[in-house]
């Protein structure tokens, strides 16, 4: 079985994003509310589904459920768009694709904060989820419309949906 490693180091950053610090994964996510930078990529198909992963029962955060195709921590001393590269690389095999920055963020919950950089993509080829997830899928606008709120997704997802315009965000990438 999997786990998340406790001491990976993450930096501490500011609102704005600079680094004040470093701390471990496990203090990140200890209670502490240091905040610390992730990335998130949306990726959509042609035709305007979009990608969703499915996170194992191992994770330390929302085991099993739906969320946000590609999303990671970046690494105490790693650029934001290498991080980015990295993880869609790592989580779903996208090696080419071109992220357009939707929003910048600082998501808060009861064990974290996070300072989240979400991207959107058309995706160039199928995903290829890792063993890093419990698989993935499209799934239409419609069908994500019908299951919020009912415990399918993470609240992470479900107010970056609403906060990011998603169902509307394919219309901005092929225009």
């Amino acid at each position: 079985m999997m786990t998340d490693n406790a001491r990976e180091l993450f930096p501490i950053v500011d609102p704005d994003g600079s680094v004040t610090g470093k701390a471990t994964r496990g203090e990140c996510h200890g209670g502490s509310m240091l905040l610390h930078p992730v990335v998130h990529l949306h990726v959509f198909d042609h035709d305007g589904n979009l990608y969703l992963q499915k996170r194992p029962e191992w994770k330390d955060i929302q085991p099993g459920k739906w969320d946000t195709a590609v999303g990671g921590h970046i690494d105490y001393g790693e650029e934001l768009a290498d991080a980015l590269r990295r993880e869609a690389r790592e989580e779903l095999g996208l090696e080419e694709f071109a992220p357009t920055l939707l929003d910048r963020y600082v998501f808060e919950s009861q064990r974290e904060r996070e300072l989240v950089h979400v991207f959107i993509t058309i995706s160039p080829a199928a995903p290829r989820p890792s063993d890093e997830l419990d698989g993935g899928r499209f799934w239409s606008i419609a069908e994500i419309e019908s299951k919020l709120g009912k415990g399918i997704f993470t609240p992470n997802f479900e107010s970056e949906y609403v906060r990011c315009k998603l169902a509307s965000a394919h219309s901005r990438l092929i225009q």
